[in-house]
């Protein structure tokens, strides 16, 4: 089982070498081989299997994310686990996919909707609202103009695929305020929290818990916004 916690630039594992082996398979170059050591030769080489998968830009950073991460692991023979520390102890909600719903709870838009979804979600996994309200607020904006439900679901990028679910869209593309794939949605889900990425608390909560583990921003979220660019009002937006 490779832990994706595990799969970030500059550590050293066996889940590493796992994933190493699988790109090499997968026909990607590593020069050193699969040394177990997650430097630029893996990161150029995970770039290069992400392109195959159909990311471009900076989705195809070299960075895994659960989606394309599972992916490399159906395809190379290895189990993933996307939930990383975050599910096994702050955040016991985790689902499977199938758990995930589609439903739409018709929450409100606007950013003034926004800000108090957010207060919510802060309160809800102990988020600091001074660091998480303005980063979580910036990342509606930039994802689906705050709630705008002709911007809810990415149609159009890489992960639009999959079977058609009950909202009638790919199962894997990106949903709600904040743009969740249903994978990270489960995998992040917050206790006590819908089930549909289309509830705003409920994607918010599992963007949070996300962005934790995947870019390691605190608990307080005081580096959320230095961390993730998307939620960074001063910089360029940048997916995430």
């Amino acid at each position: 089982m490779v832990l994706l916690r595990n799969t970030r630039f500059g550590k050293s594992n066996e889940d590493i070498r796992t994933v190493q082996r699988g790109l090499i398979a997968r026909g990607r170059d590593i020069p050193d081989g699969a040394t177990g050591h997650f430097g630029d030769q893996t990161r150029a080489a995970y770039a290069a299997e992400q392109r195959a998968q159909g990311y471009t830009g900076t989705d195809a950073d070299g960075n895994p994310g659960c989606t394309s991460l599972t992916e490399l692991g159906r395809l190379a023979g290895f189990p993933v686990d996307c939930r990383g520390a975050v599910a096994s102890s702050t955040n016991p909600g985790k689902l499977s996919l199938t758990q995930v719903t589609y439903d739409d709870p018709q929450d409100k838009a606007g950013k003034p909707a926004m800000q108090g979804y957010a207060r919510k979600a802060c309160a809800m996994t102990g988020m600091d609202p001074r660091f998480g309200l303005p980063a979580l607020v910036t990342i509606t904006a930039r994802e689906s103009a705050y709630n705008n439900r002709h911007w809810r679901v990415n149609t159009t990028d890489s992960n639009a695929r999959g079977r058609t679910m009950a909202d009638g869209h790919p199962q894997d593309c990106s949903r709600g305020a904040t743009q969740c794939v249903p994978t990270t949605f489960a995998a992040y889900h917050q206790a006590e929290t819908a089930t549909t990425p289309y509830d705003v608390v409920a994607d918010m909560c599992a963007t949070i818990n996300y962005v934790r583990d995947r870019y390691d921003v605190n608990r307080a979220g005081s580096n959320f916004a230095s961390r993730v660019q998307q939620a960074d009002p001063k910089r360029p937006p940048r997916g995430y």
